[in-house]
């Protein structure tokens, strides 16, 4: 919904950056303790809160009638979300055997990245209808409905005993390969410097593809859905590769990948050359987004995996959230298709010099 907001508001790059950081910031803050409170007081709760409590903030965002209020309720919206991710991963991961926890975790991936291909086609279509508050609040209410019926579920089929002798199972498994900790370090710096530079790219594709090859807000905004398109097949895809021929190296290929589609994507026009590197893109972070998970749960004790999953989404969003105003400042200054290069380099640059550290690791 960036070019709709960004026309009502008449929003400046660095202001529009600073929505995706209201979000990103309150969301990778409450990531830490949520992963805290995922160890101790089981997941349940978290997940609840993470899916009923987005669609009560989706609901306010569409409320909101200044730049100020739609900052705050972001906010709060991301505050809510943080506690999904850290509790639902180890969740999943505590159902499956070892040697399937790579397929299970791309299963998962099917729904998110099915709710990011679906949402901006129908917030698209929404929005040319009834506004870009209209959307937020057509598609708050059915996540609100949703979140009542996952707890009642989640109550009924994960009961504390459950997952209490689950974690015990989990507990009686080898601890990491000796070194995890050095590849955890290279790994999470990965994410916060080649993460970030991404993230900032992705960040700004809707107004990009509006203000630079002369899209319509519309066709900006549903143009994202082909993005996640992808991880319909291609999270599941990854994490059965993961299974068969380890974690490792499917991050670095895709690492290194993701850095030279950056190159591609300032070379397109609008048309078929900027749908097919939009769904390359697609399919490279769908195919990396569960093999990173099965990675980190390779290399943390068991105990404190729920803390560690929080300290890696934490992680990525504050890194999303940190580049991004940072990104439309200098955007602003020198233009899309430098900062679009500079981001391409840091990406390729960051998988390439990390990959050394983490190349010996065994899931």
């Amino acid at each position: 919904m960036q070019p709709f907001i960004q026309d009502e508001f008449k929003l400046n790059n660095s202001q529009l950056g600073g929505i995706t950081s209201a979000f990103s910031l309150s969301s990778g803050a409450a990531q830490l303790p949520a992963g805290w409170l995922a160890d101790r007081i089981g997941p349940t709760i978290l997940i609840t809160i993470g899916v009923l409590g987005v669609g009560i903030g989706g609901l306010l965002v569409g409320l909101s009638h200044s730049y100020i209020m739609l900052l705050v309720f972001l906010v709060f919206m991301g505050l809510m979300a943080g506690g999904y991710h850290p509790a639902a991963t180890p969740l999943i991961s505590l159902s499956v055997p070892p040697n399937q926890r790579g397929r299970a975790l791309g299963m998962h991936l099917i729904g998110g990245n099915s709710s990011f291909f679906l949402a901006p086609l129908i917030a698209g279509g929404i929005a040319a209808a009834w506004g870009w508050r209209g959307a937020y609040i057509t598609l708050a209410i059915p996540t609100m409905i949703l979140g009542v019926g996952f707890f009642i579920y989640l109550n009924r089929k994960y009961s504390k005993t459950h997952v209490e002798e689950m974690k015990r199972r989990q507990m009686e498994e080898k601890p990491p390969q000796p070194g995890y900790k050095r590849r955890l370090i290279a790994f999470l710096t990965m994410m916060v410097i080649g993460g970030g530079a991404g993230a900032s790219v992705n960040a700004f594709l809707a107004v990009y593809m509006k203000n630079e090859l002369g899209a319509s807000n519309e066709v900006s905004a549903m143009a994202m859905s082909i993005i996640f398109s992808s991880g319909l097949w291609a999270g599941p895809l990854g994490g059965y590769i993961s299974d068969r021929i380890g974690s490792i190296k499917v991050i670095i290929v895709t690492g290194i990948l993701g850095g030279l589609m950056i190159f591609a994507l300032k070379s397109v026009q609008l048309g078929w050359g900027l749908w097919m590197t939009l769904w390359v893109m697609g399919v490279i972070q769908a195919m990396r987004f569960p093999v990173t998970e099965v990675f980190i749960m390779s290399q943390t004790p068991a105990k404190n995996r729920s803390l560690i999953y929080g300290v890696y989404y934490s992680t990525m969003q504050y890194t999303g959230a940190i580049f991004a105003p940072i990104m439309g400042n200098f955007i602003d200054i020198y233009g899309y298709p430098t900062m679009f290069n500079f981001s391409a380099w840091a990406v390729t640059a960051v998988a390439v010099v990390t990959s050394f550290f983490i190349w010996d690791a065994k899931d």
